[in-house]
């Protein structure tokens, strides 16, 4: 459910600010890093467009890595020397495991890695030397809600549609949520909605739902999901507005509160067990990224083997993520340039 993501628009906003950078990075050592930071994300992510997965995810990350910096130079949380960024502050171990299985650490935060500083421009977590798995980040994306890497359990991103106009003011805020797994669909019941809400706190704290209209004997209606072609299905959820009635345009900011942009729309994201918020989008791709280029850069023979067709059924998930890295990390960038420095 992604609509046009507009790369080459992304790219010209990325080239215009350059003349006038936003946030801190308006003057001294902050505006030529921010200048010099962004050429060089260019010119990696117009590398990576014109090499195959072999090499395809040393060019990406080191793409994102450099944009990183620009966002760190323009952030107003980061003071002082805050912005300067050292080392890539998260690690990868575990190389010897099945794919989905690697694991994935990050320096202590108050540390100056590129990963760890970012994340606090950007109120993302980190999580220190407690590892968490490439499959449960991978998941995390919403590109890869097709490509799953194993047959687990998922916990994925919810997709959320537009906001239920009303004509006049009104004290819920009503909005479609979609890609709700076929597992909690086909369970049908309010007990696996909420116990799969667990995992979706902005999701959890809702009002209300809409349900069937038959009611069982000793319990409330069950949710009246729409199914899809592919199994999952869709619910409309209604919170409450924090200030009583509210017009539209109050009920879509206040929706802006709840979910996490990526790449024009809205999305609720899950919490990950072993953390206290959601992951960044931007931060969930920086995870993932580093991952497939320490893969390939340093265990480069697992690495061909991973994205042979032939030998792997990783390799077409594998291939899908890079493309879409090509096309979607400069608006997730732009957008996220935008948001650290207003």
């Amino acid at each position: 459910m992604h609509s046009d993501l507009g790369t080459d628009q992304a790219w010209e906003r990325l080239r215009a600010s350059r003349s006038r950078p936003p946030g801190r990075a308006s003057t001294g050592a902050r505006r030529k890093t921010y200048a010099a930071a962004l050429e060089q994300a260019g010119q990696m992510f117009r590398a990576a467009a014109v090499v195959d997965p072999a090499t395809r995810p040393l060019q990406v990350f080191y793409g994102l890595s450099q944009a990183g910096r620009a966002i760190a130079a323009a952030s107003w949380t980061l003071k002082g020397q805050d912005w300067n960024l050292e080392s890539h502050g998260i690690k990868t171990t575990g190389f010897h495991l099945p794919f989905p299985d690697i694991e994935i650490r990050t320096d202590p935060s108050s540390t100056q890695g590129s990963f760890v500083r970012v994340s606090e421009a950007l109120d993302s977590p980190v999580w220190g030397s407690d590892p968490i798995r490439l499959e449960d980040v991978w998941d995390l994306l919403p590109p890869n809600l097709d490509y799953p890497l194993t047959t687990r359990d998922r916990i994925t991103p919810l997709f959320a549609g537009d906001v239920i106009v009303g004509d006049y003011a009104h004290p819920l805020l009503s909005v479609p949520v979609y890609d709700i797994p076929s597992r909690v669909v086909d369970a049908g019941t309010r007990e696996a909605l909420a116990d799969f809400l667990t995992a979706y706190p902005a999701v959890a704290q809702h009002d209300s739902y809409v349900t069937t209209h038959a009611l069982r004997l000793g319990s409330e209606a069950p949710p009246d999901y729409s199914r899809h072609e592919d199994g999952r299905g869709g619910l409309t959820v209604n919170w409450q507005m924090p200030h009583g009635p509210a017009t539209t345009d109050e009920r879509r900011e206040y929706l802006r509160t709840i979910t996490r942009s990526y790449a024009g729309e809205r999305y609720f994201l899950p919490v990950l067990p072993s953390m206290q918020q959601e992951l960044h989008p931007l931060m969930a791709w920086w995870a993932v990224l580093y991952t497939l280029s320490m893969l390939a850069r340093y265990q480069p023979a697992t690495w061909v083997k991973l994205i042979s067709v032939d030998d792997s059924q990783h390799a077409l998930p594998i291939e899908r993520l890079l493309e879409r890295a090509i096309s979607h990390l400069p608006v997730l960038i732009a957008d996220t340039i935008t948001e650290i420095s207003t």
